[in-house]
């Protein structure tokens, strides 16, 4: 991104006048339906509470992160790398105020999509690396009145709550369901479940929830699929796969879960067909499994938009050899990113930066060793949240989570091998809800795991703010 891929926005006076026109027309049926979903969920204790934990959580992390990155701005400065990828217009030139909110919710990514959503993809070809339903969103809430910046948190806040909110209800089914596998009572579940959603909203990279990025929408979207899988809404599986496609790449991996709860469980819409026979599928295939055929639909289109338009059907997927990535065999880029670790080691115990012990991409060696370091012990500690979602938790999210790591462990960045892993971890839910019921489990590890992360959360956030790279 530079000052010259940051076209200067053409003024629609027909679209200008017809904004009130569609603004009453979108106010008018959004309060209908709002008022409508609020009667059920007040009705429902069930919906109550987990409203209540989500939202909660929502705002307390929010507001803990706001003032974290403000905070840092204010005591540090915006950092030395503000001017080298941020054109004047999409995260700052806002006055004094503008600019020093903006620090904890647009750096880096939120660039290509706040200069997408306002000026389509075109001429840069890179900005096809990034899928077109969080910047189309923010251009329809844009669209409304708010500025873009405005907009993309709107759309991020508002996705994250959903995603809270699916994340309690799918977590009280599931200890609902497998209560003998993880020893909580059925009268603990909404413990558990309320522990998740805080394990999620304060996370150490939780901070991307409420930025201008595609987190909490994908987030959103990957468990709206997996509760409408386990309901056996096929339609909205599909739909809503569809979306997290057209979202990241990695929405193609749901298509995984979906078809694993499809036809071995667990379903709440009927019981199995069959008994359990090894391999042999305890639901018989019917029409409905074709509505499955709409996940791959959303990477499709985008890919399909791109040739019509005269660009690379493939250029997401090309694009990002201009980030080094490149494929090595399946997780084979763990091993990269051991090497690169240990290199990182050796360059911060030399004390010096004339001598450098891995493939420098650019910028200084001990701030990438650093990096090295921090994202390889991510993909330790996630190891075994890992196994334990795939010893407690049904076949379909353990699946997922493997499904979902093998593309950025398959394509490592060759000097960062693990570059954005920590960002991609914390997405994959299913992860969260085995350390929720880990440590409910463990109620003396429940204060110092949620101060510890609650720390880091603050520090990465500071670091974001500040213009210096994270994840």
């Amino acid at each position: 991104m530079n000052t010259d891929t940051a076209e200067p926005a053409a003024v629609d006076t027909a679209s200008g006048l017809a904004v009130p026109r569609a603004r009453r027309a979108f106010l008018h049926i959004t309060s209908g339906r709002a008022v409508a979903w609020l009667g059920r969920l007040s009705a429902d204790p069930v919906r109550m509470r987990a409203a209540r934990d989500s939202l909660r959580a929502l705002w307390v992390s929010r507001v803990l992160v706001l003032a974290g990155g403000v905070g840092a701005v204010a005591v540090l400065g915006f950092g030395s790398s503000r001017g080298a990828f941020n054109p004047p217009g999409l995260t700052r030139g806002f006055g004094w105020l503008g600019d020093l909110l903006a620090a904890p919710v647009a750096r880096w990514d939120s660039d290509w999509y706040l200069a997408i959503a306002g000026h389509g993809y075109h001429p840069d070809v890179s900005r096809t690396a990034y899928f077109p339903l969080y910047p189309l969103l923010m251009r329809a809430v844009g669209s409304l009145g708010p500025p873009l910046i405005v907009a993309g948190v709107l759309v991020s806040l508002c996705a994250f709550a959903l995603a809270l909110y699916g994340i309690h209800r799918l977590t009280t089914l599931e200890l609902a369901r497998v209560r003998g596998r993880i020893s909580v009572v059925h009268s603990d579940a909404a413990g558990v479940a309320r522990l998740a959603v805080i394990v999620t909203a304060f996370s150490p990279m939780a901070f991307f929830f409420s930025a201008v990025y595609t987190d909490a929408l994908y987030l959103a979207l990957s468990v709206g699929v997996f509760w409408s899988a386990r309901h056996g809404r096929w339609l909205w599986v599909g739909v809503l796969g569809a979306l997290a496609g057209a979202t990241r790449s990695t929405g193609l991996m749901l298509a995984v879960p979906a078809l694993i709860i499809y036809l071995y469980g667990p379903r709440e819409d009927r019981p199995p067909d069959l008994g359990v026979r090894g391999l042999c599928p305890r639901y018989r295939p019917r029409w409905d499994l074709l509505w499955l055929a709409l996940l791959p639909v959303g990477v499709g289109a985008y890919c399909g938009w791109l040739a019509l338009s005269g660009g690379d059907a493939l250029g997401p997927f090309h694009a990002e050899q201009a980030w080094s990535r490149h494929f090595v065999g399946p997780y084979l880029g763990v091993w990269d990113g051991v090497k690169a670790a240990f290199e990182g080691a050796r360059q911060l115990l030399s004390f010096q930066n004339h001598h450098v012990y891995f493939k420098l991409a650019g910028g200084n060696p001990s701030v990438v060793a650093y990096h090295n370091l921090m994202e390889l012990a991510f993909l330790l500690l996630a190891i075994p949240a890992v196994v334990g979602v795939l010893r407690r938790l049904p076949l379909a999210y353990g699946a997922y989570v493997l499904a979902a790591m093998a593309l950025p462990l398959s394509y490592p960045v060759a000097p960062q091998p693990l570059m954005s892993v920590p960002r991609y971890l914390v997405v994959l839910f299913p992860l969260g809800i085995w350390l929720a019921a880990w440590l409910w489990e463990r109620p003396r590890l429940q204060r110092p795991a949620f101060a510890l992360s609650v720390l880091l959360m603050l520090f990465f956030t500071a670091e974001f703010s500040t213009w210096h790279w994270v994840a």
